[in-house]
C-alpha cells in the first residue's frame, strides 16, 4: 500500500522542503517529528510491517507509550524527502512502556530515525502534557541568525525573549511566553534531551546555543511559523546591531510589548520583562 499521498505525509514532506528552501537545513542538518492522530494511524496501518526490531531508547517515559511518530531519518537530506519519502522518513512506534521504538514504515534500505529522536520524544511528552495533548509537531532546524545571537547574548530565556520581542512587533503575539535556552551540549544524547525537556516544559520554542532552534506546535503551520518568526526577529536584531556597531538607539518598550500581546488576547510572560 502506498501511503505517501496521505495528508499527514504530504504535509510532513512539504514542511521539510520549506525549511530547506529557507536555508535552515544545510547538508543533513535538522529534523522533524510528528505525533500521528488515531485516524492517521488507521489510514496508514495497512502499510505497516513488524520486521524491524525494537530498539531501546536512552530515555524512557510511558506518557506517550503506544503512539506513532513520523520522523526524518538520520543522515537524510531534507531536500530529498518530497521526491523519495520511503527512504528518507519513517513511521516509528513507541512501546507501551515508553522505553523502546521500532520502525513500522519507511526508512527503507537500512535507515534509522534521526539521532535526536530521544530529544524529540521527551519534548513531545512535556508539550503534550502542557497543551492537553494538542501539541503534535516538534521541529529542529539551524537558522543562522538565531544561532549568531548565541555568541553575543547571555544564554538565558530572559535575554533572548526580550531581544526577540523588542526586534519585531509580531513577536509578543506569536510567542508571548518567550523562548527557552539550552547551553551548548553534544547533540543526540540523554543530557541534551533532558535539558531540552526541562525548557520545553515552559516554552514552545527552545534555542540550542551555537547549534539551532527547537519549535513545537499543534500542526505543521504553527511549528514552522514559530520558527520563521523567531528567525526573522533574530535577523532584524543582528542587522540592527551590525548597523549600530553594537548599539541600539531605541527598541519597543516593555509597556508596548505588553500592549501588543494584550491587544491580541495574550498575556505576556512578565517574568522576562
Amino acid at each position: 500500500m502506498d501511503i505517501t499521498n496521505t495528508p499527514a505525509i504530504r504535509g510532513f514532506a512539504r514542511m521539510c522542503y520549506d525549511g530547506w528552501l529557507q536555508g535552515w537545513h544545510e547538508r543533513n542538518g535538522g529534523n522533524l517529528t510528528y505525533r500521528m492522530t488515531a485516524d492517521e494511524v488507521s489510514a496508514c496501518c495497512p502499510a505497516f510491517t513488524d520486521t524491524h526490531p525494537w530498539v531501546p531508547m536512552e530515555v524512557s517515559d510511558p506518557s506517550l507509550g503506544g503512539e506513532f511518530f513520523l520522523a526524518t531519518g538520520s543522515g537524510k537530506y531534507m531536500r530529498n524527502i518530497p521526491e523519495d519519502p520511503v527512504h528518507n522518513i519513517g513511521i516509528v512506534e513507541i512501546s507501551p512502556d515508553g522505553a523502546q521504538r521500532r520502525i513500522v514504515w519507511g526508512l527503507e534500505g537500512g535507515g534509522r530515525p534521526t539521532s535526536e529522536f530521544d530529544s524529540h520524544y521527551l519534548c513531545h511528552v512535556v508539550r503534550a502534557a502542557a497543551t492537553g495533548g494538542q501539541c503534535r509537531v516538534m521541529y529542529h532546524a539551524h537558522p543562522a541568525h538565531i544561532v549568531a545571537l548565541t555568541f553575543v547574548l547571555p544564554l538565558t530565556a530572559k535575554a533572548f525573549s526580550r531581544a526577540l520581542w523588542q526586534s519585531e512587533t509580531e513577536c509578543p503575539m506569536v510567542f508571548p511566553n518567550g523562548v527557552g535556552v539550552v547551553e551548548w551540549m553534544v547533540p543526540g544524547g540523554k543530557k541534551i534531551a533532558e535539558a531540552t525537556r526541562q525548557a520545553m516544559a515552559q516554552y514552545d520554542a527552545v534555542v540550542w546555543a551555537h547549534h539551532g532552534l527547537f519549535t513545537s506546535g499543534p500542526d505543521f503551520d504553527s511549528a514552522f511559523g514559530l520558527m520563521h518568526t523567531i528567525e526573522k526577529a533574530a535577523q532584524i536584531r543582528v542587522l540592527a546591531l551590525s548597523a549600530g556597531q553594537g548599539q541600539l538607539r531605541q527598541v519597543i518598550p516593555d509597556e508596548g510589548l505588553k500592549e501588543v500581546a494584550e491587544a491580541y488576547g495574550h498575556s505576556l510572560n512578565e517574568d522576562l520583562l
